[in-house]
């Protein structure tokens, strides 16, 4: 095949049929570039095709409507990004799910300072309760942890402009940040980070910023085993290690998102991290 490589509606199609037929992306494209496709092409035509089918699914089966998320700008593919004059790498990035791997996010420095900051504030760490407001202890989830509120000192101003900066989301749209301890055999079972439309406690915490569409794990350590963050959707896990950070977006609150995540036990020493999570809307 030439360079005018055109994406035809019959691509399109044959796309879609190995899509209902459960072959995974990496396998149709493997297939169309031995076929004489390139890659370029190959690939635009699987990322418009397969989101256009994703709609299209969700809408003929009753599924919420996707939203816009925070996503950084990944043009030409570059490997470092440079924020507030802070040099991040980028080091594996996912389309679905929408995820992205950065490497030194924070400095040594700074993660220490956050954990400082919040040593003395840890207590048990509870998840939103399902059928009233509020939180709630739960088995699944058996760290320590603590918030700050968003702009509370000098350290979290500075990282949530990093991360405003990093995924083109408002300051104001986010949390603030929350530090969590896990202790050896510590861990957090997987489970997603919108919130679900089934709870009852839903509706009232939708009030205060809409839903969550971005969640970012910054690593303020490296423990001596274990810890991981684990994607079981896509067989994915991300070592945790001191000043990295993985970042992943889901446009609704819906399975679909494949935004299923966990927190591997700790077989070594302790495991730190800040997580930031991201609303549609103003979080006050």
């Amino acid at each position: 095949m030439n360079a005018a490589q055109t994406i035809t509606p019959e691509l399109r199609q044959w796309i879609v049929e190995q899509a209902r037929a459960g072959v995974g992306p990496e396998q149709v494209l493997k297939a169309m570039m031995s076929s004489g496709w390139e890659e370029a092409v190959a690939i635009q035509a699987l990322e418009q095709t397969l989101e256009g089918y994703l709609h299209q699914h969700a809408s003929a089966n009753s599924l919420p409507p996707p939203s816009r998320v925070p996503l950084p700008d990944l043009a030409g593919a570059p490997a470092n990004l440079v924020v507030d004059g802070h040099e991040v790498k980028v080091l594996l990035t996912l389309k679905n799910p929408q995820l992205v791997l950065f490497g030194h996010l924070l400095s040594d420095q700074e993660c220490d300072l956050l954990r400082t900051a919040a040593a003395g504030r840890l207590a048990r760490s509870e998840t939103v309760a399902a059928a009233s407001d509020g939180s709630e202890v739960n088995a699944a989830r058996t760290s320590e942890g603590m918030f700050f509120e968003r702009g509370e000192n000098d350290i979290c101003k500075r990282i949530e402009a990093r991360i405003a900066a990093l995924v083109n989301w408002p300051v104001e749209n986010g949390e603030g940040l929350q530090v969590l301890r896990y202790l050896p055999g510590a861990e957090y079972l997987p489970h997603y980070d919108y919130f679900d439309p089934r709870h009852a406690s839903t509706p009232a915490i939708l009030q205060r910023g809409g839903q969550r569409v971005g969640t970012l794990v910054m690593y303020l350590n490296t423990p001596a085993g274990g810890g991981g963050t684990i994607f079981p959707d896509v067989g994915l896990e991300v070592a945790p290690v001191k000043g990295n950070a993985v970042f992943f977006a889901y446009d609704r609150p819906h399975p679909m998102t494949r935004s299923l995540h966990g927190g591997s036990p700790v077989l070594a020493g302790e495991k730190w991290v800040a997580t930031k999570w991201l609303r549609e809307g103003r979080f006050d």
